[in-house]
């Protein structure tokens, strides 16, 4: 990054598959190790001076919730998948606040950080809630799936031969509701842990009182549209991948170092990043910088320091 860094906000966005990774069992112990080196990155920006605002994602941890919450419902009433969500924040955030913490309080630069469960206004009239595709949650038979759309009203869609899954809509954020009290923190100095998972997805009534939705609101859109409406200079993307990559699985695939506004976007178009995969993240990047954001960082959380300094990663820029 160039220029000087001190009160220069940045919103950091710790991927789901960051704080648990394939193959692992998704053990607490694994998810704090895992968080606790992302942390520790987190805690040098912050050492350099940046005001820092935490995003993260929840998959497949929410997924786990769900699990749990279907495993149950014989014991105890099943909550809705926005209340899960609301969970999601909270456990995660929980982890977050206390690995940073600790790691600051190591460096002798102890700061206030705090969670802020953040609810995401979508519009009910989304094209997704005509087709969700979400899939979340655990498999069920065909006879368990037909009583399932019978008894809740859900949706199921048989997942590769596995069995079926129920799949939700996943609209686009529209606003977030709680920016003003974390552009408030962050000016006091304090870490705000914002729109996890992509928050809680809501629907305005027409009373103007809020309702949640079963939804799942795309991290990486919510991640861009908060670092626009609190009017950050940079967004760091901390995920699985080292760098960007065009022609990504082929023999010719390449690391993108470092593009403009306008290179991304014609990648983009040319359809180099998946909606699975990289695609949420480069469309929140191009919508963060078209809007007036100076630079987006996408690497590993091992790396970003080094990317920072342009020796590894992916650095899109504005111009």
């Amino acid at each position: 990054m160039n220029g000087p860094r001190k009160d220069r906000l940045c919103v950091v966005s710790l991927g789901g598959n960051a704080l648990i990774r394939r193959g692992e069992e998704g053990t607490i112990e694994e998810q704090f190790a895992h968080t606790r080196a992302c942390t520790k990155q987190i805690s040098r920006m912050v050492m350099d001076g940046f005001r820092i605002v935490i995003t993260h994602g929840n998959g497949p941890i929410v997924g786990n919730i769900v699990i749990r919450n279907e495993a149950a419902r014989n014991t105890i009433p099943p909550m809705p998948l926005y209340i899960c969500d609301a969970d999601s924040e909270g456990g995660i955030g929980y982890m977050i606040q206390q690995t940073l913490y600790n790691s600051l309080r190591g460096i002798h630069e102890v700061r206030d950080v705090a969670t802020i469960i953040t609810q995401v206004l979508v519009d009910g009239q989304d094209r997704a809630f005509e087709e969700p595709s979400k899939p979340i949650g655990p498999f069920y038979t065909e006879a368990e799936a037909g009583e399932l759309e019978r008894t809740r009203g859900w949706i199921l869609k048989e997942d590769s031969g596995r069995g079926y899954r129920r799949v939700v809509p996943s609209p686009r954020p529209k606003k977030i509701i709680e920016t003003e009290v974390i552009r408030h923190l962050a000016a006091l100095g304090v870490i705000a842990i914002a729109a996890g998972g992509g928050g809680v997805p809501v629907v305005e009534l027409a009373s103007g009182d809020l309702q949640g939705v079963d939804a799942v609101v795309d991290k990486d859109l919510a991640t861009g549209l908060l670092a626009r409406e609190l009017g950050a200079e940079c967004i760091i993307n901390l995920t699985q991948v080292d760098s960007v990559y065009v022609d990504y699985g082929s023999k010719g695939q390449r690391a993108l170092r470092e593009a403009g506004l306008e290179e991304i976007s014609a990648y983009y178009e040319q359809g180099h990043f998946p909606p699975g995969s990289m695609g949420p993240k480069i469309e929140a990047a191009i919508g963060f910088l078209r809007a007036g954001g100076k630079e987006v960082i996408i690497t590993s959380p091992e790396l970003v320091g080094e990317a920072m300094e342009g020796r590894a990663g992916t650095r899109l820029l504005a111009a």
